[in-house]
């Protein structure tokens, strides 16, 4: 892990999470199902994200590591969904907000998935 790519990988997540943060909320606004609504927005980002993640922040955006990705974004989803769902269990925050805290350890958990499962060196 270097410095420079932790800077890349906030810069290409902050794009990211901009963009699936504003279709997640749309959705919600719209009345869908905050599992749906995580779902779709998961789903609509997924492929932005290996291009941003794999061609900016890793610098390694390779056709052969796609399917690693998805695997991967499936895991995140499901512990976003967990994460999230447990906390408006324990609260009172509502979906939107509840989400954008989830984001605080979401995020730095994607860096660390993404890194030792998709995009890390080769083994010589």
């Amino acid at each position: 892990m270097n410095a420079a790519e932790v800077v890349r990988f906030g810069l290409a997540g902050a794009v990211n999470t901009v963009f699936g943060f504003g279709v997640y909320s749309g959705l919600v606004l719209l009345g869908m199902p905050v599992s749906v609504a995580l779902l779709i927005a998961t789903v609509a980002g997924v492929f932005f994200n290996f291009l941003t993640f794999g061609g900016f922040a890793f610098r390694k955006l390779e056709a052969r590591r796609l399917p690693r990705f998805l695997v991967a974004y499936a895991a995140i989803y499901l512990f976003n969904l967990a994460l999230l769902e447990g906390l408006r269990a324990v609260t009172s925050l509502g979906p939107i907000v509840a989400q954008l805290a989830c984001l605080v350890v979401v995020a730095p958990t994607a860096y660390l998935v993404l890194r030792a499962k998709v995009f890390q060196e080769p083994r010589p």
